[in-house]
């Protein structure tokens, strides 16, 4: 019940905020089009327009209003206090007799509850539904433009609508909460004694789940139930906490400020929000989808969040000594980050972390720690790589096509970077399947099997070229790049098939079977080359032959990572330039193979 106790806490936040655009319990926000201003008297005054324009467009004012939707169907449904033309008036040009008798309902209902309310302006409105005609409604040339579009009532002279008077709304509101009928228990998120929900609202936004929205919180079958308790009585959650935490929720994942807190990572769909506004809240999600690229518009909004998003990145670099500047009190804010996954009508809980800012910023930190290694392509290439490579970068790598990434993977690695926990060993393997399929080892790539060395193996990786490290799997990458090196610069550019082509998966797996034979090949290259570069080049090759005193047979997969780095240190050496060995200039002159994924 965590998840739905911080759900149902900031509901009341989300409904102060106007840009969420969250009604109150048992009221909803309608698109409303004109409006019915009548004397105090009850006499009609005027048919007003609410539009408001758009452009060269006029659209319907959203106003706050008592129930929900609409209901649908072929019955009649009058609303309280608003409705459409035809409820409000009478008025449809395509179905006259039933628009009279929909206005006569809309009428009568009303009427009803006049001695009930026992409010002026309620009874000059009852007065007005008494006396009014529905033919006069087709003299109004207004209502034929706004068609069946929904109206209101005021009371000529007053600012604010009928239904927006006080006693009417603690009415309403009573009303409600007295015609729930469903038994009284104790909540389980608020610890209360009130009426339980025998069914949940749905939650919509999920991807993948039904489009009508899926349920969190549900029983649909008897083997789940127990002690004779039917559907959701079984986690007994009361009406009112069930309405704000799907509330809550809806507005984090359909809402209109779903891009700041929703973010879809292959099948998991990810929920995020702080207990207060903040910096983090606004950057975090769109961070984690793009990387510290984004935001790239010119617009005013747009550089604001580049503002916020360059103090985040300033915490992740400095650490707790920047985090002043994107919070006042990262450690009094809390942060919640929930997944969620589709399965059939209803959404599974994948993860959920709580904690102060303070906890995320120290875990990313830890999380890109973990997987950082010197870039393949520095800030001087047209395409360098990011210096925080987000979730969807090192999913990429898994797979040939993004429809073929393993689902579960996405919520995994997310999971791992935010929470501080290891990195699923699918990932790793995923990784080095694809290296070993298309002999590819690029920077994320690199990143993926750094991070899970250290992380999930406790190995030391360094981050780049460590000519000091003794690993017979790490030096054996490295001699391989050296001899890949030197047979481009002995042949040329025009290579069809490299060695690596051709045997990095035998030599990272079997190199007692193939480094006799590539260092054979070695030789042949290595006379093509001007003096000067041949000796530096032999001293490298016995540099890294040296402490090696036999090949070994085979390599484990961790052993198969290591290979992986060692040669993608060494490379990314060989093609720094002697001047500037921090800058990557000269690596758009790379061979074949070394492409910037």
């Amino acid at each position: 019940m965590v998840v739905l106790r911080s759900l149902y806490e900031l509901y009341d936040r989300l409904v102060e905020d106007p840009e969420y655009g969250i009604a109150p319990s048992g009221f909803s926000y309608q698109r409303v089009s004109f409006v019915v201003v009548v004397e105090p008297d009850g006499s009609f005054y005027a048919l007003q327009d609410a539009r408001v324009q758009a452009g060269t467009m006029f659209r319907a004012r959203k106003v706050l209003v008592p129930g929900g939707a609409k209901k649908t169907g072929s019955g009649l449904n009058p609303c309280f206090m608003w409705d459409n033309s035809a409820y409000l008036l009478g008025y449809d040009p395509d179905k006259r007799e039933r628009a009279i008798r929909t206005f006569e309902a809309f009428r009568e209902q009303h009427l009803r509850l006049e001695a009930e309310l026992d409010l002026a302006p309620y009874s000059a409105v009852c007065r007005f539904l008494e006396y009014w005609s529905p033919d006069e409604a087709y003299r109004h040339e207004i209502l034929a433009e706004v068609g069946r579009g929904f109206g209101v009532f005021q009371i000529r002279g007053e600012t604010r609508f009928v239904h927006d008077h006080a006693r009417i709304r603690e009415w309403w509101e009573a009303g409600l909460a007295a015609e729930c009928d469903e038994p009284a228990g104790q909540c389980s998120v608020t610890g209360l004694v009130a009426p339980l929900a025998r069914l949940h609202p749905s939650i919509k936004g999920v991807a993948g789940a039904q489009p009508t929205g899926a349920a969190m919180v549900s029983f649909n079958l008897g083997s789940y139930e127990s002690y004779g308790k039917t559907q959701s009585f079984n986690a007994p959650v009361s009406v009112r906490a069930a309405e704000r935490y799907t509330t809550a929720l809806n507005a984090l994942l359909d809402g209109p400020r779903r891009d700041k807190h929703r973010l879809v990572v292959v099948d998991c769909t990810v929920a995020f929000w702080t207990d207060r506004p903040s910096v983090i809240e606004d950057v975090f999600l769109d961070f984690a989808s793009k990387g510290s690229g984004s935001p790239k518009g010119a617009g005013a909004q747009d550089e604001v969040l580049r503002e916020k998003l360059e103090a985040f990145l300033r915490a992740l670099r400095r650490g707790r000594e920047a985090y002043g500047d994107i919070e006042e009190s990262p450690d009094a804010t809390g942060y919640y980050l929930l997944g969620l996954s589709p399965n059939a009508a209803r959404i599974v809980v994948r993860f959920f972390h709580e904690g102060t800012l303070v906890h995320l910023l120290e875990n990313l930190r830890l999380h890109f720690s973990d997987i950082g290694i010197e870039r393949q392509w520095g800030d001087a290439s047209k395409h360098p790589d990011p210096e925080f490579p987000p979730v969807d970068l090192l999913l990429r790598q898994t797979a040939r096509e993004s429809k073929d990434i393993l689902p579960v993977l996405g919520g995994l690695v997310l999971h791992a970077g935010v929470g501080g926990g290891p990195y699923p060993a699918t990932l790793f393997q995923a990784v080095m399947r694809r290296i070993a399929a298309d002999r590819l080892i690029n920077y994320p790539r690199a990143c993926v099997i750094k991070g899970y060395l250290v992380r999930n193996l406790e190995r030391e990786v360094p981050v780049s070229l460590d000519g000091s490290r003794e690993d017979p799997a790490y030096r054996l990458g490295r001699l391989f790049a050296v001899l890949e090196k030197t047979q481009a610069d002995a042949l040329g550019g025009g290579i069809n098939s490299t060695i690596r082509d051709r045997f990095y998966s035998s030599a990272s797996t079997t190199p007692a079977a193939v480094f006799p034979r590539l260092l054979r090949t070695y030789q042949h290259h290595l006379a093509k080359l001007e003096t000067g570069r041949k000796i530096s080049r032999e001293k490298l090759v016995q540099d890294v032959l040296d402490p090696i005193e036999s090949f070994p047979a085979h390599f484990v997969l961790q052993d198969q990572g290591l290979f992986a780095l060692g040669y993608y240190h060494q490379m990314n050496d060989l093609f720094r330039s002697r001047e500037d060995r921090a800058s990557n200039a000269d690596l758009d002159a790379s061979p074949a193979g070394r492409t910037n994924e």
